[in-house]
C-alpha cells in the first residue's frame, strides 16, 4: 500500500484490510505510546524476564528467538527506560519490548492504533503463548500500518530513523535514502511499513504485507523479505507520479 502523506488517501492498495500477524511491527506502537504517555523516559527499569499475560498467567521471552542480544546481558540490572526504547526499534529487541509494554500498557497501545483509525492491533505482549492460544493475536493490515505511520510524531519516526534491519522496504531503495520504518517477520509471515524520504520528490508512506510459505522467519536470508524489497524498489522507480495521483504500476 502507498499513500502520499499530504494527499492523505492511498495512491495504490491492493488488499490492504487483509490481517495478518503483526509479528514486530507492533513495536512502532509500543514506541508511539510511550512517547505519548507521562512515564520518564529516564527511570531505571529492572531487566526481568518475567511478565503477565493478558490471561492472567505468567511466561517469558526465548533468548534463542530474540534478534538483539544486549537487553539480555542487562538481565538482574537497571537500565533507563529510554534504552529499553531505541533497543526495541533499532535492533527489534522482544525482550525490551515487552519490558516498554510493561511500563506503558496495553490499553495505552490499544488508543495509538484506535487514533491511528486503524482495524488491528497488538493487544498481546511479544511470545505471550497463553493469549494466542486463547484468541488473543496480533494482527494489522497494510491499511492499518500506513495508518499508524501517517500518525506518528516527528519525535517517534526519528527513532525509527535507526533501525538497524535495513532488510525487506528498505533493501529495495537507492543506498543512503532516508526512511523512518519498522519490520517484522515470523514463519509464514513478513511485514515492513516505512515513511520515506527521496530528495527529489515528496515523501511517502508504504506498507507491505506478507503470509505464505515464501516467509522463512529469517532475518536476512528469507525470500519473503527479496519479494518486499523488489515492491519497495518498484515504488521507488515511479516515486515522482506518486503525488500526481497516478497509480505505480
Amino acid at each position: 500500500m502507498v499513500v502520499a502523506p499530504e494527499r492523505g488517501a492511498p495512491v495504490f492498495a491492493r488488499n490492504a484490510q487483509v490481517l495478518h500477524e503483526a509479528a514486530s511491527t507492533m513495536k512502532a506502537a509500543v514506541l508511539a505510546a510511550l512517547y505519548r504517555s507521562s512515564v520518564d523516559w529516564d527511570t531505571r527499569v529492572p531487566v526481568v524476564n518475567r511478565f503477565r499475560s493478558v490471561t492472567g498467567s505468567v511466561y517469558g521471552n526465548s533468548r534463542a528467538w530474540d534478534s538483539d542480544p544486549l537487553p539480555w546481558e542487562q538481565l538482574g540490572r537497571r537500565v533507563p527506560l529510554r534504552w529499553l526504547a531505541e533497543r526495541m526499534v533499532t535492533h527489534s529487541s522482544n525482550l525490551a519490548t515487552n519490558l516498554c509494554l510493561e511500563q506503558v500498557g496495553s490499553d495505552a497501545v490499544a488508543e495509538v492504533w484506535r487514533r491511528a483509525g486503524a482495524v488491528g492491533g497488538s493487544p498481546r505482549g511479544i511470545e505471550d503463548q497463553a493469549a494466542r492460544d486463547a484468541g488473543v493475536h496480533n494482527r494489522v493490515s497494510a491499511l492499518d500500518l500506513a495508518r499508524l505511520f501517517q500518525s506518528l510524531e516527528p519525535g517517534v519516526l526519528a527513532l525509527l530513523e535507526h533501525n538497524a534491519h535495513r532488510v525487506d522496504l528498505p533493501a529495495g531503495l537507492p543506498p543512503g535514502v532516508r526512511l523512518a520504518g519498522k519490520n517484522g517477520w515470523i514463519p509464514g509471515a513478513r511485514l515492513s511499513a516505512a515513511l520515506v524520504h527521496p530528495d527529489d520528490a515528496p515523501p511517502y508512506v508504504l506498507s507491505v504485507c506478507y503470509t505464505g510459505p515464501l516467509a522463512s522467519g529469517h532475518d536476512v536470508e528469507d525470500p519473503a523479505a527479496l519479494l518486499l524489497a523488489r515492491v519497495s524498489r518498484g515504488v521507488w522507480q515511479r516515486r515522482h507520479a506518486i503525488t500526481t495521483g497516478h497509480r505505480p504500476d
